[in-house]
Formats: structure tokens, C-alpha cells, sequence
């Protein structure tokens, strides 16, 4: 039995009394873990279910980014859930908020969904949504899929790996990788999976019902950008200031204050 496999029953039961119709899946290997719940909503296929992977093959980050994974030394799995939030604003912040809190107080967030070690990435957080396309009416009353995909770092990968990953045009170079075996030495990524699944469902539901407000103060406690000197992509420099109650980062520029909303939007420290 896989490390992975030993753990799913007792995610599954800790999730499916809130979540009637819960499912946990476990494969060895696939493509990305996302691209099949993807596949899968598009086929019209709506239930709530949290799919892992021992080994992703093409794991997707945000900005066409690659995500390395191998197996026994890195976390992988999506979550999708049927949600109806007023406003999405945020949604991304607060599972990074869910993850963060879950694993270790050390690790802290980089907008809008990097999660950070000692100053160095330790996983990312990509966030897609889905219809089957039947719904009449609002948003708000017709639930979409959404579709939480998550990667971890159990041990630290090698730096040339992760650049190896990078997207061809990306105008900032990969971060260097941490390793969550840093701070928790012997933790295996099924013990990973059993910390952050259970909070991080009812993270989202919580995020259904109130918005990232819910969030907003737990964000600026791991805030790993506040009040330090930034520089977006397009070559904007200036100071963090936190972020909107919509979820935006605040920079502080020579022309004001700057709200960054733009998910084609990167930034780093200067």
C-alpha cells in the first residue's frame, strides 16, 4: 500500500459528515491531477472529490508554469468541490491561508498563491473553475465546480529541476524550492495530505459562505510581502502594503497606491 493510500480513510472521514457524496482518489501516476477533475466536470461530472497523486507527469502551475513532483518527495492533489460564493475575489488567498496554518507556523504566503519557507517556495495553489453547463440563472444560485489544485515540496527539490520547469517567456526566474522535510523531519506526504485536507474543505466552505473577509486578518499574519520593497513583471517597483479586503495586493508606488489584481501579474521582493 502506497503512503498516500494509508491516509485516505481517515481524510475521508474526517470531510464526508460535512460533505455528503465525498470521495478520495488515489493514483500512482497521471498527467495533473487538476487537468483530469477538469476533464471530468466538463463530462458533467459535479461531485465533490479530492483526487492525489503519487507521481504527476505534467503538473500545471499558474502562468503555464510546470510543477515538479516525484513520487514520495512532493505532495500533489486537487480538490473539487460544487461552489456558490457570492464574490470568488480572494478564493486562491484563502486556501493559501488554509494551507499555511495547517502545515507549519514557519511557512508564510506569497501573493497571490505561493506558499513560502525561510524565504524560499515550498508549493504553489491553482485555482480553475468549471460548468457542465446546465445551470439557468445566477451565479450565486447555481453552483460551479471549482476545481483547488495544490503542490507541496516534501523534500527539497533540486534548484535546476524546478528551473527546468519554469515557462519558456517568463520574464523573472523560478524561485528557489524548500522543502517541507526541513522543519518537519520524517513527515511524509500522506501525513501532509491527512494535515491540510480536512481544514482546507472546510476552509472553502467557509470561504462560500463569507468571502475572503473570513480571511483577511488570518492572510496578514503569514503576509510574507508586507511592508517589503516588490517588483511586479512589468518592471513597477514599490512597498507591499497588504491586500484589499477583495483579495488585491497593495503597492505602494510613486504613482500611489496600486491595486494588483491581474493574475498575469508576478511579483517578487527587490
Amino acid at each position: 500500500m502506497s503512503d498516500l493510500l494509508a491516509h485516505v480513510e481517515a481524510v475521508w472521514q474526517a470531510v464526508v459528515p460535512d460533505l455528503p457524496g465525498f470521495t478520495v482518489e488515489v493514483l500512482p501516476s497521471i498527467d495533473s491531477t487538476s487537468s483530469e477533475l477538469m476533464r471530468r466536470a466538463r463530462a458533467g461530472l459535479m461531485e465533490p472529490v479530492l483526487l492525489a497523486a503519487d507521481e504527476q507527469t505534467a503538473g500545471r502551475g499558474r502562468l503555464g508554469k510546470g510543477w515538479h513532483s516525484k513520487a514520495g518527495q512532493s505532495l500533489t492533489f486537487s480538490l473539487a468541490l460544487p461552489l456558490a460564493p457570492a464574490d470568488w475575489s480572494g478564493l486562491s488567498l484563502a486556501v493559501g491561508v488554509s494551507l499555511a496554518e495547517s502545515l507549519h507556523p514557519d511557512v508564510r504566503l506569497k501573493w497571490p498563491n505561493d506558499l513560502w519557507l525561510h524565504q524560499r517556495k515550498l508549493g504553489g495553489i491553482l485555482v480553475e473553475t468549471a460548468s457542465n453547463g446546465t445551470s439557468v440563472g445566477s451565479a450565486a444560485t447555481h453552483p460551479r465546480l471549482v476545481v483547488v489544485g495544490v503542490g507541496i515540496n516534501i523534500a527539497r527539490p533540486e534548484a535546476a529541476a524546478v528551473s527546468a520547469l519554469a515557462s519558456p517567456d517568463a520574464l523573472l526566474p523560478a524561485m528557489a524550492p524548500a522543502g517541507l522535510s526541513e522543519v518537519l523531519v520524517g513527515l511524509t506526504a500522506g501525513e501532509a495530505l491527512a494535515r491540510v485536507a480536512p481544514a482546507l474543505v472546510r476552509d472553502i466552505q467557509a470561504f462560500e459562505s463569507q468571502g475572503f473577509t473570513a480571511f483577511a486578518e488570518r492572510f496578514a499574519r503569514r503576509d510574507a510581502l508586507q511592508g517589503q520593497s516588490v517588483r511586479l513583471s512589468d518592471g513597477t517597483q514599490g512597498t507591499a502594503c497588504g491586500v484589499s479586503p477583495q483579495g488585491a495586493l497593495l503597492v505602494q508606488t510613486d504613482q500611489g497606491m496600486q491595486a494588483v489584481t491581474s493574475s498575469e501579474v508576478s511579483v517578487r521582493p527587490c
